[in-house]
């Protein structure tokens, strides 16, 4: 999952928010200097990413892309799944999208001294510029997958993604909506937080 279905199973916490992101930001590195609150929000990360990864859904999805970028299907799906949490929000949470963003963005920027220098940027740039706005289209889930695949540090054919999502939007849809509500389960039956 993206950083917003991250946030989506954070609880209302500063420490909560900055450990279900640091997983994306080589979390594990740094375990060793982390409160514990902030280690179980990481552990709830990586609960989140396996059952994510193996889930059947997830893996059928992945056929939805071409041949050229079916290498990254996995990031592509990470990123349309929030753009489908965004369009079925109110589904999932009786807290209006708005206000979850403003106080999602107010919680990680009370941790921002405390993330390591590259997770500072991504945040400080998510919080800035609102990333999950440009979720909303396919067009700007588009752009975020095509800035993926520019950083990524060799040649690929991952560029273009959203014409993989268009052709199959309905499918994607489906399957996110199948996968969602099970692991909505799954992290409340684990608990990783203890809260």
């Amino acid at each position: 999952m993206n950083y917003l279905a991250h946030l989506y199973f954070a609880k209302p916490t500063a420490d909560s928010h900055f450990g279900n992101l640091l997983g994306d930001f080589g979390g594990h590195r740094h375990v060793a200097q982390l409160s514990e609150p902030v280690k179980n929000a990481l552990n709830n990360h990586y609960l989140v990413d396996k059952f994510t990864d193996a889930h059947p859904v997830v893996k059928e999805a992945k056929q939805y892309f071409s041949p050229a970028r079916r290498r990254f299907a996995g990031v592509a799906i990470d990123v349309v799944f929030d753009h489908f949490l965004i369009t079925h929000w109110q589904q999932f949470s009786e807290q209006p999208l708005s206000d979850f963003k403003r106080n999602s963005f107010g919680l990680l920027n009370q941790r921002l001294a405390h993330m390591p220098p590259r997770m500072q940027r991504v945040v400080t740039s998510i919080t800035k510029h609102d990333w999950f706005k440009d979720y909303e289209t396919i067009n700007g889930v588009g752009t975020a997958l095509d800035n993926i695949a520019n950083r990524i540090r060799f040649a690929n054919q991952f560029a273009g993604a959203a014409q993989d999502i268009k052709r199959h939007y309905y499918q994607l849809d489906e399957a996110f909506l199948a996968f969602f509500p099970q692991l909505i389960t799954h992290v409340t039956e684990f608990n990783a937080e203890k809260i």
